[in-house]
């Protein structure tokens, strides 16, 4: 019974499209709208992911011909009909520019709001935190150096095939340094620093998250070399189709495959870095999109003990090196972020 939605949807499609070619955006937008109500219902039953993930390109596409078209609308002082197809999306207010008017001056006054927004994301000052601060996790380190110092120091290495990783995931156990180890990415990369969480890209207005991740990328890729910071993508790119995901979500996600995927883009210079708990409560698509993945585990007996003294710093004490290895073996199992603690609380005492 589901096809009959898609086969629905792609009718007010046909219907849309030719009124859209014909300049009768009045009534364009409602015929796009309700395409869109019609996808949006057969992505619900669709299992093929395959097919799941065209429909949701082509949902975003039209989502944002839709868009344009109420702007467009909303300038000429005219609704999209008598029909009620204007009640159907909550867009954020068109934004003038300077001199008043509601033509490029506002959409270059929006993307400027936008892009102030992020900048608060780029990092100007080094963490100060060097490779040899990262106690263990040397494969992982030595992978990061791969990909991030050896392109910008030797690029005559990385032509042709051979091509440096352009995603990487960090996944494991809570506290094993995933975010130390991008600090340390940041500081020592002669590069622009995006560090971006959820609440970077989330927003309540219809349409605009995708366009803050649009114009993430783009200011990485004016600013390349750069690199995109993810911390706790899980939060971001859960599975699509679960009952409790948000149609904003699920935009956010589409726009964030489209953007990797880096189509009519040069994205030589662009590395997204991305952090996580659970890797496999991220959307297949998404995961599939980091093409190299590594695991951080728990510090084995030698991180541990280099851990302790970090951790120490200049703190006075009378610790031997074998009281070191004494801690090291006695925390088995323990974090990075335990360790940090215990030292804390023997400092205190």
């Amino acid at each position: 019974m589901y096809s009959n939605f898609k086969e629905q949807a792609i009718e007010y499609v046909k219907q849309a499209v030719q009124e859209d070619n014909a300049g009768n955006y009045v009534k364009a937008f409602p015929l796009y709208m309700n395409a869109l109500e019609y996808f949006k219902t057969h992505l619900k039953y669709e299992k093929n992911p395959k097919i799941k993930e065209a429909i949701t390109a082509k949902f975003t596409e039209y989502l944002r011909r839709a868009e344009e078209i109420r702007a467009v609308l909303d300038d000429g002082g005219a609704g999209p009909g008598a029909n009620g197809g204007d009640a159907a999306v909550a867009t954020r207010p068109k934004t003038k520019g300077k001199d008043g008017d509601g033509g490029n001056g506002g959409d270059d006054s929006e993307q400027s709001k936008l892009r102030a927004g992020l900048n608060s994301a780029i990092i100007t000052e080094k963490p100060n935190i060097k490779w040899n601060d990262v106690a263990g996790l040397e494969s992982a380190k030595q992978a990061l150096q791969e990909a991030v110092i050896l392109p910008v120091k030797f690029p005559q290495f990385f032509t042709g095939k051979r091509k440096p990783w352009r995603a990487f995931l960090l996944y494991g156990p809570p506290g094993t340094g995933k975010s130390y180890l991008a600090k340390a990415v940041a500081t020592e990369a002669d590069s622009t620093f995006f560090s971006i969480s959820s609440s970077d890209l989330v927003s309540k207005w219809m349409g605009e998250s995708e366009k803050l991740v649009a114009n993430l990328f783009q200011m990485a890729r004016e600013n390349a070399p750069s690199i995109i910071f993810i911390d706790e993508i899980d939060s971001l790119c859960g599975q699509r189709g679960e009952g409790n995901e948000s149609e904003a979500s699920r935009r956010i996600k589409t726009e964030l495959l489209v953007q990797m995927q880096g189509v009519g883009h040069n994205d030589d210079k662009v590395l997204v870095l991305a952090a996580t708990n659970t890797p496999y409560a991220l959307d297949q698509a998404v995961r599939r999109r980091f093409d190299k993945r590594i695991y951080i585990p728990l510090p084995d007996l030698k991180a541990r003990q280099h851990m302790f003294k970090v951790h120490l710093g200049d703190t006075p004490h009378s610790l031997t090196e074998s009281d070191f290895e004494s801690l090291a073996r006695r925390t088995d199992g323990f974090s990075g972020s335990d360790i940090a603690v215990c030292v804390s609380e023997g400092c205190v005492i």
